[in-house]
Parts: C-alpha cells; structure tokens; sequence
C-alpha cells in the first residue's frame, strides 16, 4: 500500500490506493480545499489521479504561482470555449493553449465575433465557473473519440486526433458538465477553482495550425490571473504599457519614426540621434576602461564566410542577400565572423592576449513582418558588439570582468533588478560535446565564483556556445533580455584562428560573443518606456530651456543659454510671443528637465526661475548655481 512522501520529508501511509485530493484531505481540510493539483514523482497531474504505490508528492495550490497560473490559464480557454458553444451552437473548437498572461483559443464560425460578443462570451464564463462543474479525466479509445467528436461536427478535434495520437492508444478527454475536449491535462477539480480573475481581451485571426494555405479561424485572447487583484494589477500595467510606448513617445518628443518604404528601420530625427549618440558615447567610455579596441567591418560579406562559420546553415532565411560578380553576398546580420578576420590579421602569441575587439555595427536581419515592432523587432538595428579572444586559462577573469561590466552599466542606466540565466546546448549546434563541456563549465563556475543566483535554460543556448543572459526589469515590472556572454570554442576553429602558444605550439583561442545592450535601437525603446519619456538629464537630448516673459529679457535668455552651452549642457531657448503657461505646459509635455523663466527681477540679479518638468517650483537660483546643480546631476548620472 502507497506510502506518500511530503516537501518537508514526512511520510503518509495508507491501506489503500489514494487519490492525491485524499492525501490533501488527510493532512488538513484546508489544504484539501486549496488544492489545485498534485506533483507525482516530478510529474504534474490532477487532483484525481489515483496513487497506488508508493510516491513522492508536492500539492498545487495558488500559492505556487508559476504553476498555478499555468493551471488556470489552461481552464480558462476550457471554460471560454465551453461558453461560446453554449452560446453559438455549431461553433468548432481548434486548440487552446495557456500563454504567457493569458490564454487564448482558436475557433471556426462563418460568422465573424464582435467585441460585444466577447462580453456575452465573458459573462457566460462567469456563469460556467459559479456552476462550480466537477472537471472529470476521461480515458478513450481513439476511434470512440473520433466518433464522438465526428458526430458533433468538430472536424477540427478529428483531425488533431488523427495527427498526435498513434492508432491504438487512448485519448485523454476532459469534461466540465455536459461539454468535452481532447486535453492532456492536468485541469483544476473544477470550473469554480478558476475564480473570477480573468477577462477577455481581444479579438485576432489566425490561419488553422499557422499555415496560410489553411482556413483562417478566429483567435479571442485572454487574460487570467489568482484573483481579480492580481488581474486589476495586470490591467493597470498594461495602460501604462500603452501610456508608455515608444513608438508614440517616439513620434511625440519628435525622436524617430518609421514608414512603408524602410519597414524595419528607424528615421532618426536629430533629438532622437542626441539618446542614439550619448548611448554610444557611454559604452565608449566602458570600452576604454576595460581595455577594448574599437574596430569597423564591412557590410557586405561573401556567402563563403558564412558557411564556414556555420550562420549560413543556421540564418540564411533572415539574411539579406544579392549577387554580384558571379558571387553570393550577404548584408552581415552580425559582427563574429568578421571580427574573427581581424583576429587573423598578422601572426599573435599568448603575449597578445587577451584582445579585445568591439564594434557598434550596423546589422541587418530579414524578420517577419509580423513582428516587427518599433525599435524593439526591427530589421536594420546597432549591436554594441564585442569579442574577446583569450587563452582557457585567461577564461574564468575575463568572464568575471565582463559580469561586472554588465552590471555596472545597467545600473548607470537605472536598472536595479536583474536576473541571470544559463542558457545550454541547443539541438543544432556545431562543435563537439566535449568542447561544449568545457563552454557550459566555464560559465557555470563563473557564476558561481561570484555568488551570483541564476537560472539553467537547457537547449537555449546559441548554435556555437552556451551563454549567460541577462535580463533586466523596467519601471513596470516588464522583463527585458538584453546584455549576453557567450563562450565558443567552435567559430574560431572553424575560421582558422589560431595564436603560438608558450611551447610554440599553434592553438585555437577562445572566442567570447558579448553584448551589453544588445541592440542600440531596442534599448533606447526600453529606456524611453521604463521612464514614460522623462529620462534622465544626462541622457535627455534637451536639458534646459531658457524662456522670457516678456521681450525685454530676451538678450538675457540668450546669454543664459549661451552659457549654458559653453558648459557643456544641451539647452535652448524659447523667444515665442506666448503666455510663459503655455510655453511652460508645452515644454513639459516634452520631458524637458529643467524650465528656466527669465522676468525682469531674474535679468537683474543675474539669476533663473527653475522649474522641474514635474511642475515642482524650485524657487529662484542664481545661474552658477543652477550650473553646479545641472553638472552635479550630469557627473552622478542621476536617475
């Protein structure tokens, strides 16, 4: 008879098989009832699975959350597309899966949906939940499923029967009251467990199994969540996702835009190419400190190159490419192969290294036009780019100084939270295992030597190496990957690379990807979103604006631009024959820092009214003043 083993090591024994909601009632009625599922030997499964021998077990409730919500979110696309067939008889169901956020399903209706349907749709989850339906595992043999849901009209689910269940096996089927579906579970007891946290989001088209050549279906999107704070929280972040974003902040500070003839690629105006520059001008100065040589590569490189290092076999469908002169080239999509032949160049010894080469090159990638977005997906974008070539035992301290490098940047820029991943060997990869031994090792040990907390992501590492990724949360709690490390033993064997070692033997270096930014475009679209626009004096492309309120103090306003200029600091002024309220409104609307008002008492005491773009008054300053507070900011990169 099963003798169940608990988290904290404690045993139950029972005379009997047991399902795994018993053993929650055995221990307490209250966990009994916040019982969602159970986690068998490592294995997800409902509350009703029956433990017949003995097991290891963990019981599911709301406050895993991870898993919780993965539950949750796969019962509500259940109970949604229960809802639209109890209101629109004849409706097929496709698939359903649980998303990040929310769910969604896929339906075939002549009839288009409306978004007043989608409050119908909601209203009647809310119904099918408060039933508190009793969400029952079925077993059946795969022709009776094929039966039955023939009979219903639902060729969909005959034909996803027909693909993924091998003939001869069972088919798991969940049912909620009188309605069914092909799932491999696991569900929650029952529709009331989903509570009412969810909400309907949008409507979308999509082509049956992601094939253009198939129907098209229709899509609803949801959201759901542990309770209906949680999902008001979500709701919240996504207003301020929109309020924030940075295609409209883009057009409305006058920074970039984008149009049908460069789809992909960013029109930088000149406010925008100020950020772009002073970007750029910082990773400078993190070059110079650690011992980096900036270099340029060319644009267009011949197929050749590409194949030996292994990205034509992996990229050549995101490529751009032309033919000339009887050859194939392609605009480079990144910078590693290239920066290999400079290593090349000229014969190097252990004495040359480690060598530091950086780039901020222009890269060009072919991506869907489906998912482009601004600055964040674009096909034309600016890696700060850099490589390392090092001896194995130079490794461990190179990787070290680049972690702190990352960090040390993330935090000028004004993010705190980090968290770190190990990404391992992906299925198509090229070098041998015991070269990516050796990668994966090396990083593992560099992580742990600095006492860093980091997830393991198996198979996401890149085709070459294993790496450390680096993501970064915003001001709204959103995750943002951008820096990585990558170890590769490969790419530089492949390409010829190789340094005369101590004993005069020839060796192959080491060769580590890393980006710190990742793209220059995308991370100004973070930037630009994490501070709703307002980002910080030594960033913002205006720092000041001098304005009168009158024309009397016009040549005063100049004078103290001028000498704001000659200081180093970006500021302007405004001369307009307007109300200094509308001048005031307009510039904040503009994000600008700091709103300098010039009266006639000001062009007498030689002094600034200061005013924040957050409307704080700061009171009259006198101008040296006000310098040394603005250049104090500038100096600590205040954020």
């Amino acid at each position: 008879m099963p003798r169940i083993t608990l988290p904290d090591g404690s045993q139950r024994q029972f005379d009997h098989p047991v399902t795994v909601a018993d053993v929650a009632a055995a221990i307490g009625r209250g966990l009994a009832k916040a019982a969602l599922a159970g986690r068998v030997d490592g294995v997800l499964v409902d509350t009703s699975h029956v433990l017949e021998q003995d097991a290891e077990l963990a019981i599911i409730t709301a406050r895993d959350e991870a898993i919780a919500l993965e539950l949750l979110r796969h019962d509500a696309a259940h109970v949604m597309a229960q809802a639209v067939q109890e209101l629109y008889p004849g409706t097929q169901v496709t698939i359903g899966p649980a998303i990040e956020n929310g769910f969604y399903y896929d339906f075939a209706r002549d009839e288009p949906f409306t978004p007043d349907d989608l409050e119908r749709i909601e209203a009647r989850m809310r119904e099918i939940v408060k039933r508190d339906l009793p969400i029952v595992r079925e077993v059946w043999g795969r022709e009776q499923a094929k039966e039955a849901f023939g009979a219903l009209g639902e060729t969909y689910k005959v034909e996803i029967i027909d693909d993924i269940i091998p003939e001869g096996e069972a088919v798991s089927v969940y049912r909620q009251g009188d309605w069914f579906d092909v799932c491999r579970g696991p569900h929650l007891p029952s529709t009331g467990k989903l509570g009412q946290g969810f909400k309907l989001m949008k409507l979308a088209g999509a082509y049956w199994r992601g094939d253009a050549r198939n129907p098209m279906l229709q899509r609803i999107y949801g959201t759901a969540w542990r309770d209906q704070k949680e999902l008001a929280a979500y709701l919240h972040r996504l207003e301020e996702a929109e309020r924030r974003d940075h295609r409209k902040l883009g057009k409305q500070l006058d920074l970039f835009h984008f149009q049908d003839e460069a789809p992909g690629m960013a029109f930088w105006h000149a406010k925008g190419r100020v950020i772009y520059r002073l970007a750029e001008s910082y990773m400078r100065e993190k070059l110079d400190q650690y011992g980096y040589e900036e270099v340029e590569t060319p644009q267009v490189i011949d197929r050749s190159l590409w194949e030996r290092s292994g990205h034509w076999d992996k990229f050549a469908g995101g490529m751009f490419t032309t033919h000339l002169d009887d050859h194939d080239y392609a605009i480079k999509p990144m910078n590693c192969p290239g920066h290999i032949q400079l290593f090349n160049q000229g014969l190097k010894s252990h004495r040359d290294l480690p060598l530091r080469i950086a780039e901020f090159g222009v890269v060009h990638r072919n991506e869907p036009s489906g998912t482009l977005h601004g600055l964040m997906r674009a096909r034309r974008f600016t890696q700060d780019d850099a490589h390392v070539f090092c001896t194995e035992a130079q490794l461990q301290e190179e990787v070290a100084t680049l972690i702190d490098m990352v960090f040390e940047t993330y935090r000028d820029f004004g993010f705190d939270q980090v968290d770190l991943a190990l990404s391992l060997r992906p299925e198509q990869r090229v070098g041998s295992d015991a070269l990516w031994d050796k990668a994966e090792d090396a990083l593992d040990q560099a992580l742990r030597n600095k006492g860093l907390v980091f997830k393991v992501q198996p198979g996401e590492g890149a085709f070459y190496g294993p790496k450390i990724e680096f993501t970064l949360y915003d001001s709204i709690g959103r995750a943002w990957q951008c820096g990585t490390i990558q170890v590769d033993f490969s790419m530089p064997a492949r390409l010829g690379a190789h340094y005369i070692a101590e004993d005069n033997s020839k060796q192959v270096p080491v060769m580590i990807h890393r980006a710190i930014l990742g793209s220059v475009e995308r991370f100004i679209g973070i930037l630009l979103e994490h501070y709703a626009g307002q980002l910080p004096v030594w960033l913002a492309p205006r720092q000041a604006v001098v304005m009168n309120i009158t024309d009397r103090q016009a040549e005063y306003v100049r004078e103290v631009a001028k000498t704001l200029r000659d200081k180093g600091f970006r500021a302007e002024t405004d001369l307009r024959n307007e109300k200094i309220g509308f001048k005031i409104r307009e510039h904040t609307l503009q994000r600008v820092p700091y709103l300098l008002v010039v009266g006639n008492r000001e062009v007498e005491s030689r002094s600034v009214a200061v005013r924040d773009r957050a409307g704080q008054d700061l009171g009259i300053l006198d101008l040296d003043a006000f310098i040394d507070r603005l250049g104090t900011e500038v100096a600590n990169r205040t954020h």
